[in-house]
């Protein structure tokens, strides 16, 4: 994994802004926002956004991954590009509308957070290519692996790069600002 998230930096370098990723990710889905609204991967499109697959509880990756990916949002929009975070849940049981209206402000003001049944969420997983697994449990809750890349997403809902979760939210705006110039 570690090989493969070196391989996919170098995909997010500036000097390969633009091109295409090698393998096809992303596509359509249809889910339910934080205020109980459907949204599909067209309601996006029009602005880039940066798309996370995670869950709000988590205590691990995404405990790095959406203060970042929320920090790079910022970052952008002070240079002028509007960029908006998502999330899609990997944890539908927990992450309902209304936890998901809770827990989204905490994350980003402007986060759109989705969630639906379990079928419309493994489309949406399948269509990134994000395998997502219950674990176990712990005092907490459940406990999920799942992938971890933040996907940059053109204004045509197009998959422009995958960023590693543990870049600096300086590095994300940089990488961002490349390929949506």
């Amino acid at each position: 994994m570690r090989a493969l998230a070196l391989g996919l930096a170098l995909f997010a370098a500036p000097a390969f802004a633009g091109s295409p990723l090698p393998f096809d990710v992303g596509g359509p889905f249809e889910l339910i926002d934080q205020k109980g609204e459907t949204r599909t991967d067209k309601s996006f499109q029009g602005k880039p956004a940066l798309l996370f697959f995670g869950y709000a509880d988590c205590q691990s990756i995404c405990t790095v991954a959406l203060p970042r990916m929320a920090e790079a949002v910022d970052l952008l929009a002070e240079q002028g590009t509007d960029v908006q975070p998502i999330l899609i849940t990997v944890d539908p049981d927990r992450d309902t509308p209304e936890s998901l209206a809770e827990n989204a402000p905490k994350i980003h003001a402007r986060l759109i957070a989705l969630t639906g049944d379990e079928d419309a969420l493994a489309q949406a997983r399948k269509s990134y290519r994000v395998e997502s697994k219950l674990i176990g449990e712990d005092i907490e809750g459940p406990i999920y692996a799942h992938g971890s890349f933040i996907y940059l997403l053109g204004a045509d809902g197009a998959v422009k790069s995958l960023l590693p979760p543990v870049l600096a939210p300086e590095r994300m705006a940089e990488i961002a600002q490349g390929y949506l110039k």
